[in-house]
């Protein structure tokens, strides 16, 4: 019986040192991991700059900026 329970103290002992160093770990390790997010102006001008395309045609930049004009 006492060396079941030696065992089984081990056994926690164990355990909870792993869980301990694995704690430490993430607590040093997770502001490295944090990427910076960007904000919403940032993805806004991301997917402007990837979904316009700059006119190389003068002509049709007069007639966008006439439209433009218009309204």
């Amino acid at each position: 019986m006492p060396s079941s329970v030696l065992i089984l103290i081990i056994v926690i002992s164990v355990t909870a040192i792993i869980a301990l160093l694995a704690f430490i770990l993430y607590r040093v390790l997770r502001p490295r991991l944090k990427e910076e997010k960007p904000t919403e102006e940032q993805i806004l001008e991301d997917e402007m700059k990837r979904v316009l395309q700059d006119v190389d045609d003068e002509e049709v930049a007069k007639q966008i900026n006439s439209y433009k004009d218009d309204d």
